[in-house]
């Protein structure tokens, strides 16, 4: 298993082979920043839908991409390089598991800046949701820990992207996933429905960042976790340091601060938050792991009852 201080072993290493052109989930034609961002220009931010379509047409051609390029690496010639010319987004972050024939394909179309399976403690009859499946990769690890009586659930917008996830499940003979289009924003799953959320680079791509989490936070059952990867903006940049970062496109524009995504799951209802950096991916931001416990049921009744008095 990935773990945390493999993660930022690997991203360190230089890239190997010629570098490819620069394009990853946070570079080219990628989503500005959406309105929680932590440093973008509020009169540059794109509408919603507007964001949602540039990043469904961009992942769009990844998934084309790599289904026309099956077998290839570096994400179907995406460059996932920081500006060092260092990988630090894609399947050189998975390790081991990138050898696994079952789950290679997916992975080497992974745009993601970490493993989240490599810290969400998966266990066998669990339900997992990933947050913006792509791929595949991240579903199809989850759905080897939990089976035989777990299942693993995809949600991504892009037609393209399901489509190749699907056909990565076959190839993979892996059976207990399934594939649901939709958006972050209102998942298509009834309240207290899964044990694990997850997710890979993809929340800050959303302009509504707080609504996702707090969506999260409503599928997750009592006592489930919260354990997504995802790039983190450093607190406390000075004025051309903010207008540098509001200048990138994708996550990295819009990365929330450490304290913002502890302000906005403790909102949601989470608890025990932790947030710890994995690696650098940009001079202004690093990834890293967030995670978090959603209250088990006997825990939240007192303060269910405390409100209940105030009222």
């Amino acid at each position: 298993m990935a773990g945390l201080e493999g993660q930022a072993k690997r991203a360190a290493s230089p890239a190997s082979g010629g570098r490819p052109a620069r394009w990853s989930c946070c570079d080219g034609e990628g989503a500005q920043a959406g309105p929680d961002a932590a440093h973008s220009s509020r009169e540059e931010v794109p509408p919603v839908d507007e964001m949602r379509e540039a990043v469904r047409r961009k992942y769009a051609a990844v998934a084309r991409r790599a289904d026309a390029e099956a077998g290839c690496c570096s994400a179907a010639g995406a460059g996932l390089e920081d500006e060092r010319g260092e990988q630090v987004f894609g399947a050189s972050l998975y390790g081991q598991e990138a050898a696994d024939p079952g789950t290679a394909a997916a992975i080497e179309a992974s745009l993601g800046c970490g493993v989240p399976t490599a810290v969400a403690d998966l266990h066998q009859g669990e339900v997992v949701l990933d947050l913006g499946s792509g791929a595949g990769a991240d579903v199809l690890i989850s759905a080897r820990r939990v089976a035989p009586r777990g299942r693993a659930i995809g949600l991504d917008m892009t037609d393209e992207m399901l489509e190749l996830a699907r056909e990565n499940a076959r190839r993979a003979s892996i059976e207990n996933v399934e594939f649901l289009k939709g958006f972050l924003e209102d998942i298509p799953l009834p309240s207290a429905s899964v044990d694990v959320v997850i997710s890979n680079c993809v929340i800050n791509l959303s302009a509504q960042k707080e609504r996702v989490i707090r969506e999260a936070a409503r599928v997750l059952r009592p006592g489930g976790r919260f354990a997504v990867s995802d790039v983190v903006a450093d607190d406390d940049l000075d004025p051309a340091d903010v207008a540098h970062l509001a200048s990138c496109t994708g996550c990295i524009a819009g990365a929330l601060t450490e304290r913002q995504f502890i302000r906005i799951l403790t909102s949601a209802g989470l608890e025990r938050i932790k947030v710890t950096p994995t690696h650098r991916v940009h001079r202004h931001a690093s990834a890293a792991i967030i995670q978090a416990v959603k209250p088990s049921a006997r825990k939240r009744a007192p303060r269910q009852r405390e409100m209940q008095r105030r009222v």
